[in-house]
């Protein structure tokens, strides 16, 4: 299950910065989410919230829900998360970014979700936890503190990721097990031929070139390979054989 994009808002409360209001409208825009609202915001000039929203996001812009109390805003809303960088003892079961994406997967197919910020400078208060079903808090290293809009970047990140389905790997039909035990048998009779193995105890050295090949995952194609291989090194060392004197016997001339 997916996570339903639509049906899910970013409610920003009590912004300062028209600016972050305009980028957190390019990101609604960006990860196809489904709505932008604002509750009682310091500075709504338009001018700037546009140059950050930019032209593509400027109907996030058009629409973008303006309320006087933070109450309003979440009346429609069925589940509600709150991000916060602090803990404490009434922020209990915080998740990440990731993990609240999956889980709001399920929430989302029939429910409004809003994803509430608090403001630059304090975040959220505890009575506007209160609101929240559940907490979110992006890990950071040593300095926990994110800019308005890069942390709504980062939710909205993982919560359309969450929408995009693992492409299929394509696994092409492998070789079977008479294919293989076929190879290995005529790799054991050329490596032995040729000494690279030792002929008196041969499963002993096999083994680490079975361990080789089985990390690969080999198609019938590439046992055929092997095997041509294996053919040519046998001729060759055929042609070497042929190629050597016979030993000259003792008693010669006599």
């Amino acid at each position: 299950m997916k996570v339903n994009l639509k049906n899910v808002a970013v409610v920003l409360h009590e912004p300062h910065f028209p600016e972050n209001i305009g980028s957190a409208a390019r990101v609604v825009k960006n990860m196809g989410l489904g709505q932008l609202i604002v509750v009682n915001p310091f500075d709504c000039d338009l001018t700037r919230i546009l140059r950050l929203a930019t032209h593509a996001a400027e109907d996030v812009v058009a629409e973008i829900e303006v309320h006087d109390t933070l109450r309003d805003a979440l009346a429609p809303f069925q589940f509600i998360v709150g991000t916060t960088a602090r803990m404490g003892s009434h922020r209990h079961g915080i998740q990440t970014p990731r993990r609240m994406a999956q889980e709001l997967a399920a929430v989302s197919a029939d429910n409004r979700v809003a994803i509430l910020f608090g403001t630059e400078s304090r975040g959220l208060a505890n009575q506007e936890l209160r609101y929240c079903d559940a907490l979110v808090t992006i890990p950071t290293a040593d300095f926990s503190s994110l800019n308005l809009a890069q942390a709504v970047m980062v939710i909205a990140y993982e919560l359309y990721i969450a929408t995009i389905e693992e492409p299929q790997r394509f696994i092409p039909r492998l070789a079977n097990s008479h294919e293989l035990e076929g190879m290995y048998d005529h790799l054991t009779r050329t490596l032995s031929r040729i000494h690279f193995i030792n002929p008196e105890n041969p499963e002993y050295w096999m083994t680490s070139v079975r361990r080789a090949f089985s990390r690969v995952g080999l198609r019938a194609r590439d046992i055929k390979i092997i095997r041509g291989i294996c053919r040519q090194i046998e001729w060759y060392a055929d042609q070497k054989d042929k190629q050597e004197p016979l030993p000259v016997s003792s008693d010669a001339g006599q």
